[in-house]
């Protein structure tokens, strides 16, 4: 039997089914309700303003955004998203996936954090920017119905989302601070990270090699 939530059809195709369960193998309560939020907050936002989009696509792509903060797809020297994204492309490569396909899903999931870029995308990955900033930080809060907001929440619970994402976050590039340079993850590694100071673009433009 399909589920609805807030008036929006939870994928249930063969491909779609696959990837939950590797998010629910791998991701735990906390991703899991996060991404199936992030799927229903930006599909409400695609149907509001008539967008066309791929609900599968755009679930799956849903599913896998944060999926390289956890051990099993977490790299020694890559950003968080794009070690989700490189499962993802793996996930559909091996499942025969068009390559446009894949190429879609794999932008929307490395560019998910990438704000003032990725809104310019296909609609799919605009549209998941859109559902993680909602539900992350509350961005266009009022956008969204106090009904259809609950009914997200009720089916996928917050639980203590705020504390916990931000030491998910944590957990997943702590080993690899360096990776978090210029990107909003930085603010991460500076809450939890005792003395950690990102690198600076000018200085590093100023003591380049070159001579002028």
């Amino acid at each position: 039997m399909s589920t609805f939530i807030a008036n929006i059809k939870i994928p249930d195709s063969k491909l779609a089914s696959e990837a939950a369960e590797l998010l629910r193998e791998h991701g735990g309560d906390l991703l899991w309700n996060h991404s199936n939020r992030v799927f229903l907050f930006a599909s409400i936002r695609g149907n509001e303003r008539q967008t066309k989009y791929d609900p599968e696509l755009l679930y799956i792509s849903s599913l896998f955004h944060d999926l390289g903060l956890t051990p099993a797809f977490r790299s020694p020297d890559k950003r968080f998203e794009v070690d989700g994204a490189n499962a993802a492309r793996e996930f559909l490569q091996s499942r025969g996936v068009p390559e446009d396909s894949i190429r879609l899903v794999w932008d929307a999931v490395a560019l998910h954090t990438s704000t003032g870029i990725v809104e310019y995308k296909e609609a799919e990955a605009a549209l998941m920017n859109f559902g993680v900033g909602y539900d992350v930080v509350g961005k266009n809060f009022e956008s969204i119905s106090n009904e259809m907001r609950r009914s997200v929440v009720e089916a996928f619970p917050r639980d203590e989302f705020k504390r916990e994402m931000l030491h998910a976050f944590w957990e997943g590039f702590k080993h690899k601070p360096q990776t978090t340079y210029g990107t909003m993850n930085a603010d991460v590694c500076a809450m939890f990270m005792p003395g950690f100071k990102q690198p600076n673009f000018c200085d590093r433009v100023l003591h380049s090699r070159w001579e002028t």
